[in-house]
């Protein structure tokens, strides 16, 4: 299935792919570089997927493919209204989604209205799309057409088991001198924090965070939801707390929207405490790599107004780091260099109500 999917897509002369790994086309987007070596660009965030797809299609005139989870169609609706959209440049694209939250399978609590809206959003968007059929590509293939043909973008939502069964190696090599996993980060953190409040991101941090601390005492903050959103939510509490607020952060996330973190130049709050788990992939939809080691993280992070940076490269620095970290009376970033690396059989978040009011107390 996958190498006829891919067949279509050179038959339509589509040579240039763009977006951010999504949980149910991992075994798609892991197969991507195979198919186009250097003209598979993983970015940031979907918007910038849109915008530079568009700006291929400028240069080349060819259509080219951008690919998402439907939790990524909000930093689409812009670029698509106001860019691509055929009453403005009418730029064909085609979309590979994501369906989380599709009505018709069960999913996490965190994707259920966006799935049942997703179909609403394209249709509002008047971007004309198909449910991925494997026994249909036919489908797919007029899609394409249709899309070159009217100068516009089209979708393909693909469901949750779709490529299911389908196993695929991760060829994706990744540089790594430390020796500090996740977890054990996460459990130091949890033995010797104090009164201070946790915000954790989406994905495995959060999961890992959770089940560390089942059957205890639980007033973490978890983002199973909005992804690159961790770090103002947890800099909009610190705005009316005394207490420390710890942001536990990833690389993607982190780099996601990153723009907003310019917010901290401003207001230096001595209280924030941001925590970058930093594996330089996206681990749980596929471990591709977010090219964060490009950055000069250090230099980033004062320009944006943070105190003090320290840096955790191997487990035995990390009870005299974090202690410096939780000690610095001004706003303070910790990067921990971490592996790819998860506990086995996370458990799902699934009582949001009770996290929030649990962490509200």
């Amino acid at each position: 299935m996958i190498d006829k999917i891919f067949k279509t897509l050179k038959k339509n002369n589509i040579q240039f792919v763009s977006g951010v790994p999504d949980s149910v086309l991992k075994v798609f987007s892991k197969k991507l570089n195979s198919y186009f070596h250097k003209k598979n660009l993983i970015t940031s965030n979907e918007g910038n997927a849109v915008a530079v797809a568009c700006g291929v299609y400028l240069k080349t005139g060819k259509m080219p493919l951008v690919y998402l989870q439907n939790s990524g169609l909000g930093n689409i609706i812009n670029p698509i209204t106001s860019l691509a959209h055929k009453s403005v440049y009418s730029i064909p694209l085609l979309f590979f989604i994501g369906w989380r939250g599709d009505p018709s399978d069960k999913d996490e609590v965190q994707h259920k209205f966006q799935g049942k809206i997703t179909r609403q959003i394209l249709k509002i968007l008047q971007i004309k799309y198909i449910i991925f059929n494997p026994q249909n590509l036919k489908k797919l293939d007029s899609l394409i057409s249709y899309g070159k043909k009217h100068k516009q973008p089209v979708a393909v939502l693909f469901r949750k088991n779709t490529f299911k069964n389908i196993q695929i190696k991760n060829k994706t090599k990744l540089t790594s001198n430390t020796d500090i996993k996740r977890a054990e980060f996460i459990k130091f953190i949890l033995e010797n924090k104090k009164k201070q409040k946790i915000i954790a991101t989406t994905g495995y941090t959060s999961r890992e965070l959770y089940k560390l601390n089942l059957n205890k005492k639980d007033d973490n903050f978890y983002m199973v939801g909005a992804m690159g959103h961790s770090a103002m939510l947890s800099f909009g509490y610190s705005l009316f707390s005394k207490k420390n607020i710890i942001c536990l952060d990833g690389d993607g996330s982190f780099l996601m929207h990153l723009g907003g973190l310019t917010a901290f130049s401003k207001f230096k709050n001595k209280n924030f405490k941001y925590v970058l788990l930093n594996n330089n992939c996206h681990e749980s939809v596929g471990g591709q790599k977010t090219d964060i080691e490009n950055i000069n993280i250090k230099k980033l992070v004062q320009s944006l107004g943070f105190k003090h940076y320290l840096l955790i490269k191997r487990k035995k620095e990390i009870p005299n780091k974090v202690k410096e970290f939780f000690n610095k009376k001004s706003s303070s970033f910790l990067e921990v260099k971490i592996l790819n690396n998860s506990i086995s059989d996370l458990p799902r978040i699934k009582d949001l109500y009770s996290v929030k009011k649990n962490f509200m107390k």
